[in-house]
């Protein structure tokens, strides 16, 4: 099998146990592989290059995989090394990986596990997961002698210290080692081992960012962010009640319980984004009937009820992939190929996961750090068919850290649109987008009492402040003039927060929500609102203690004994943690006791 692209030389065969120096062995030929310029680029620098260990920073969508791949191949024709492992974050990309290399031609064993012992001689190599090294980094080390080490996402090498001594141990004696990632990444705590630091910043020997991929045209897509304001009100672990909109100034800890009651799957505020996202997504499938949407999930009971919330409220029965299913990654696959329109996930359809049908995303998760959110947008970027007009939109909640997030990643959009749109403009140079960086958790804070965290209500308000009614889709357009998504038209820095509104997100504390008033017509705080969840869920823990005093009275039992009982029965640890459907059903399940004695 002879490639021009790759060198003009066979592939090495996997029918020996020394794949490397079997290079004439007969297999059907595989077409030119035609790689994009800056595919080419980082391929050529990459060769060039004598130095053990080679990072490249590729903007999610632009090919990475098809870059290495055709490194390896190019490697292993040219017998510098003798096979490859590749290193991924999850089980599922393992299988991704397996399907793109034997499109090449190259046979990657997703399978392969420390008990295997050697390398199987029907392979040129394996893929394992982070997880895996760090359980057996020997039986890597053995294995790698005279191979490339492939490391995918390779800042997930510093998510534990375990994790990172596992990927040193495991692969320091590699012939070579290449490691990818979708967005430049910093060292928080563990330094990531084969990486060169620029102070805490990683320094790329490549670096091809979303801007350029813009410029290329058919790389990726213009993503656009819709932003959902809201009017959030809950419990604090402290036992204080705040209500609070996305324009206040919150502490990091307030501003993370803010977004999780924002999230709550039985607020309001949730349920009306997803109505937003999906009348958004079927416009475009008027267009492209195989377009697709995600919602990234909180957890996977998070997931499993924004599902319920789209069978209930929109007829649609949504795919539901988390990793506690062991098929999970087979509904990711049927997914990708197929037409259903939507699919939920925590994690593991966030980062990596090659699905170019997706155009619509509703960021539902409290996860809040710029690397993930650059990561989760990446999935909607893939540039997927000949249509001229593709774009895609991210939904979020209007957080302050999120809309910043956003903001530099719609700078880059902005600024390549405008370029392509005018042809007698100024070159650019080398100008590289500023990073915001506001104070971020990778969720809530590790010491906050989540257990003792109670969401009440969230609403959904229009960009007047009112509560949201109906739903708004965009139209594709020529170039960056869609307004109220990510900033006015031709005005990037309305979304960058002011140095005022950084500086109080971080030190100053909000004043606790005030008791409702109330007269003989009922509550009328929030007359505009729907309905009052606050005094609902009141009013229910007060009929609640009320019926269990009665029962006390009755029975003879201790209040603890009753509301334990009743707590296990409701299917609640305490009250505190109860949503108000769980005190309605503890309420009645109390009054039939109470009627039966």
């Amino acid at each position: 099998m002879r490639d021009p692209e790759l060198g003009g030389a066979a592939i090495p065969s996997a029918d020996s146990g020394d794949p490397a120096s079997a290079i004439t062995a007969a297999s059907p030929a595989l077409p030119a592989l035609r790689l994009r310029a800056w595919q080419r680029e980082a391929l050529a620098r990459f060769e060039q290059s004598t130095a053990p260990s080679f990072l490249v920073v590729a903007t999610p969508g632009a090919g990475k995989t098809t870059f290495a791949l055709a490194a390896v191949r190019r490697a292993m024709v040219a017998r510098r090394v003798r096979r490859f492992v590749v290193v991924v974050p999850t089980q599922h990309l393992k299988n991704q990986w397996a399907h793109a290399a034997e499109a090449m031609d190259l046979h990657l064993d997703p399978n392969w596990s420390a008990g295997y012992g050697s390398l199987p001689s029907d392979v040129h190599g394996v893929v394992v997961t982070y997880q895996q090294v760090a359980a057996n980094p020997g039986a890597l080390r053995t294995l790698v002698h005279g191979a490339l080490a492939v490391l995918d996402e390779i800042h997930h090498a510093g998510e534990s210290r375990a994790w990172g001594d596992g990927v040193r141990f495991a692969f320091e004696h590699a012939a070579r080692r290449l490691s990818l990632s979708g967005t430049p990444f910093r060292s928080d705590q563990n330094i990531i081992p084969f990486v060169r630091y620029d102070g805490d910043l990683a320094e790329a020997d490549y670096e091809y960012g979303y801007g350029e991929a813009l410029k290329d045209r058919a790389v990726v897509r213009p993503v656009y962010f819709p932003r959902i304001k809201g009017h959030m009100e809950w419990t604090a672990p402290g036992g204080l009640e705040y209500a609070a909109t996305f324009d206040d100034a919150l502490t990091r800890e307030l501003a993370n319980q803010r977004l999780r009651t924002a999230l709550d799957a039985e607020g309001d505020w949730l349920a009306a984004v997803i109505e937003q996202a999906h009348a958004q997504l079927s416009h475009l499938r008027t267009r492209d009937a195989r377009a697709a949407g995600l919602v990234i999930a909180m957890d996977q009971e998070h997931a499993r009820s924004i599902a319920q919330i789209m069978q209930e409220r929109l007829g649609v029965t949504a795919v539901v992939a988390t990793s506690d299913e062991p098929s999970a990654s087979d509904k990711i696959s049927a997914f990708a190929r197929g037409t259903p329109p939507w699919i939920v996930a925590v994690r593991m359809v966030s980062e990596g996961v090659d699905i170019p049908r997706l155009r619509v995303g509703v960021y539902a998760t409290n996860t809040v750090t710029d690397l993930f959110f650059r990561q989760a947008v990446g999935r909607l970027v893939r540039w997927s068919g000949r249509d001229a007009r593709q774009t895609a939109y991210m939904f979020i909640p209007d957080d302050l850290r999120l809309r910043t997030f956003a903001t530099g990643i719609a700078e880059q959009r902005r600024h390549s649109l405008r370029r392509q749109q005018d042809a007698f403009g100024e070159e650019d140079g080398e100008r590289r987008p500023r990073e915001a960086e506001p104070p971020s958790d990778e969720a809530a804070d590790p010491a906050e009492q989540l257990s003792l965290f109670t969401a009440i209500s969230a609403v959904p308000l229009d960009e007047q402040g009112r509560r949201l009614d109906g739903v708004r889709v965009y139209d594709d357009v020529e170039g960056d003039v869609i307004p109220d998504l990510c900033g006015a038209r031709g005005a990037p820095d309305e979304l960058r927060p002011s140095p005022a509104a950084e500086a109080a997100m971080v030190g100053s504390a909000p004043v606790p929500l005030p008791e409702p008033e109330s007269s003989a017509d009922g509550d009328r705080r929030g007359e505009n609102r729907k309905t009052s969840a606050l005094q609902r869920r009141r009013q229910l823990r007060e009929q609640n203690s009320a019926v269990v005093a009665d029962l006390v009275h009755v029975t003879g039992k201790s209040h603890a004994t009753l509301n334990s009982e009743l707590n296990r029965r409701s299917g609640i640890r305490r009250i505190s943690e109860a949503t108000v459907r769980q005190l309605e059903r503890r309420l009645e399940l109390a009054r039939r006791l109470l009627g039966r004695i």
